[in-house]
Formats: C-alpha cells, sequence, structure tokens
C-alpha cells in the first residue's frame, strides 16, 4: 500500500496530461497546473481526447471513462498543490524553466511528507533538488510517451534523495499506477536516452550526409530490426526541440561527439519543424498540430 492519497502535476503537454490521465485511472484524485487560463482549457481538452481514445478502442468502459474525468482539476494556480502528497514536475525540457518550477513549489507545498519528483528526460535530479530546502524529498520520476500506454518508469534518486523517498515513490509507481520501474543513477539521460538518442542522431546525420533516404531509414529499421517504428519516425513522436535537448544535456555532460546535435536537428528545430506536434519534421502528419508546437512553454 502507498501513503500517497492526492497527486499534482506541473504541466499539461502531452507528459503532464498522460500522467495525469493514469493516476485518474488509477483512482487518484488528481490536480494539473497549467500557465494561465487558456492553458488549462486546452490541457483538459486533451486529457479528454486522450480518455475517448481509450475509450473508443476498447482500453476503458464508458463509466470509467467518465470516473477518471472526474478525478482530473486543471487549474492555472500553482498555489492549489500545497497539500498533496506527491506532486510531478512535467514541464518542457528546459532547465532554467525547471528550476524556475522547483523553486516556486519549495515556497508553496507545505506538506513535510510531500515529494517533489521530476520528469526530466535528461536534467541531473540534483541540480532541480538543489533550487529547493528539502533535497531529500525530490526525486526523478521518468515516464514514456505515450504515457498510458508504456509500462517504463526510470526512478532517479539523486545523492541527497533518502531512501524513505525513493522508496515511497517506487511504491506508488508500481503498486498504485501498475507500471515497470528500472532505477538508474543520477546522470544525464539516465538509461533509456543515454542508449537511444545516440541512435538517433545518427539517423540524423546520415540524412544530412545523404546516405540514405527518410523513407529507407526507417524502413530498413522496421523491417531489418523489427522496430516499431524508424528512427527519424520516433524521433518525431518524441519531438525535435525535445531530442536536441536531451542531446545538448547529454554532450554538455559527457563531451562526447556522439551526444551533439547535428546542425540539421538543429536547423530544422530553429525552422518550427518539430514533428508530430508541429505537422511536420521529417515526415508530414495530416490533421491539426499540438498547440503546444505553436504556444512557448512558459512556466505555469
Amino acid at each position: 500500500m502507498t501513503d500517497i492519497k492526492r497527486v499534482g502535476v506541473v504541466g499539461c503537454g502531452l507528459m503532464g496530461a498522460g500522467i495525469a490521465e493514469v493516476c485518474a485511472r488509477a483512482d487518484m484524485p488528481v490536480t494539473v497546473v497549467e500557465r494561465d487560463a487558456e492553458g488549462a482549457r486546452w490541457g483538459r481538452l486533451r486529457i479528454a481526447r486522450s480518455l475517448d481514445r481509450a475509450t473508443a478502442h476498447g482500453r476503458l468502459t464508458a463509466e470509467r471513462r467518465e470516473t477518471a474525468a472526474a478525478r482530473i482539476t486543471v487549474v492555472d494556480q500553482i498555489e492549489a498543490l500545497h497539500e498533496h502528497d506527491l506532486v510531478i514536475e512535467a514541464v518542457a525540457e528546459d532547465e532554467a524553466l525547471k528550476l524556475d518550477v522547483f523553486t516556486r513549489l519549495d515556497s508553496v507545498v507545505t506538506g513535510d511528507h510531500t515529494i517533489l519528483a521530476t520528469n526530466t528526460s535528461s536534467i541531473p535530479v540534483i541540480r532541480l533538488a538543489a533550487a529547493t530546502s528539502r533535497p531529500d524529498r525530490v526525486v526523478g520520476v521518468h515516464f514514456f510517451n505515450p504515457v498510458p500506454v508504456l509500462r517504463l518508469v526510470e526512478l532517479v534518486p539523486s545523492l541527497l534523495t533518502s531512501a524513505d523517498t525513493a522508496a515511497r515513490a517506487e511504491a506508488f509507481v508500481t503498486g498504485t499506477l501498475g507500471k515497470e520501474v528500472v532505477r538508474t543513477q543520477d546522470r544525464a539521460g539516465f538509461i533509456v536516452n543515454a542508449l537511444l538518442v545516440p541512435y538517433l542522431l545518427a539517423a540524423v546525420r546520415m540524412v544530412e550526409s545523404g546516405s540514405a533516404t527518410v523513407e529507407d531509414i526507417d524502413r530498413g529499421m522496421v523491417l531489418g530490426c523489427a522496430h516499431p517504428l524508424g528512427p527519424l519516425a520516433l524521433t518525431d513522436l518524441i519531438g525535435l526541440d525535445t531530442t536536441r535537448a536531451i542531446a545538448e544535456s547529454l554532450y554538455a555532460e559527457f563531451r562526447e561527439p556522439l551526444y551533439s546535435p547535428p546542425p540539421l536537428l538543429s536547423r530544422m528545430v530553429e525552422a518550427g519543424l518539430l514533428g508530430r506536434k508541429s505537422g511536420r519534421g521529417f515526415h508530414t502528419y495530416a490533421g491539426r498540430p499540438e498547440r503546444e508546437a505553436a504556444v512557448p512553454q512558459e512556466r505555469p
């Protein structure tokens, strides 16, 4: 059993909305904080659409869908999180932005027992913990996109995270959410992205050098290695901006050339070609782009 009874999530983009959804589907009341009223409105819509898709595909009954939706409250005031047992930061992969969130959470959250978690993909947890007066209660809890589908969570204690905090966070993720946990040291990229991102960057360099087309690279890895997505389609799913941010964190930590973002990736980010969320990356996607591509991820 877990002692966590109420969860807060900061940010309602793809990751924050997914985290809120899995918590609500596990019968947990969730408060989600967005940066303003318009962001909150879009956050509610994003969660509703995801629940609708789960219902349409038979993963949720209509009754369970309504029950889960009723457990989620989306607001635009971070002060609403002051009495929660676990608060998960899920804003854009920008160190300055995340530091600002943790500084504000430290002044807002009053409970001595509250865990402050970060969903960062690559930023060392200790840097974020140092922005608070309670680094022993800060831990990395890294979910994967799409959160309602993928079972893995990386648990990342920093050098100052207490054993109790890590144990409580793991019990919540495994016991309440039913996810699988892998523990990793507090190094940029942790386990999955430290292995995955060099592979994605190698595919970008292959396109950049003219060695092969986007389509042939992706087809080769799907048909030749049984990957569900090729590396460039996966980069589009992750987001080219997020991929570059993770690569920059890895390169800053290790100074290995394989982690350095290729110029093509940087030029595409600067052009707004961010992947699925903008409607175009290495591939082109039909339908309206996700709102994140058009609106900067400011602080909540």
